[in-house]
């Protein structure tokens, strides 16, 4: 079992494991991402996204997708867990508890204050997970977000008055 920072090569194996996920959520209609995009937000000059995969006998079977944000009440960066995933046949073994563990110790040793995610409500196996590593649901909190035609159309409301 080994945790590492993801490579240029893992790419394939970490966007079939995020459609793999997406599949998980009943969401496969939604997963869009190329290799191309990918490897662009994970390996350009400025890159936008960070990562890690679990490698278990040479395979890449699980990766946690992250990026910074910002606390404005801490004044400082955190890590938002955009995704966690471990193949369901690798599950148990300790995989995701370390690639969890691995971004914890990245904000602990960058003096990031947070390590924040969402889960939806009915992954019960996932909250439960979340909740032994000694996270807390942010209760009383909702995500809300934009995308495609409420997007853009939104973008262009000023405009059209």
């Amino acid at each position: 079992m080994t945790v590492r920072p993801i490579r240029p090569d893992d790419v394939p194996a970490v966007v079939g494991l995020v459609r793999e996920l997406a599949d998980y959520e009943k969401a496969l209609h939604e997963a869009r991402l190329t290799e191309e995009q990918l490897t662009g937000v994970l390996f350009d000059e400025s890159p936008a996204l960070f990562g890690h995969v679990a490698e278990k006998d040479g395979e890449v079977v699980g990766v946690a997708l992250w990026f910074l944000n910002f606390s404005t009440w801490r004044g400082t960066h955190g890590v938002y867990l955009e995704d966690l995933y471990v193949q369901p046949q690798h599950r148990g073994g300790g995989l995701g508890k370390e690639l969890l563990r691995t971004l914890a110790e990245v904000c602990v040793q960058r003096g990031y204050s947070r390590l924040e995610w969402s889960v939806l409500d009915w992954n019960t196996p996932s909250i439960e997970f979340y909740e032994a590593a000694g996270a807390v649901p942010m209760d009383g909190w909702t995500v809300f977000r934009l995308t495609d035609d409420a997007l853009a159309h939104f973008a262009d409301d000023r405009r059209t008055r």
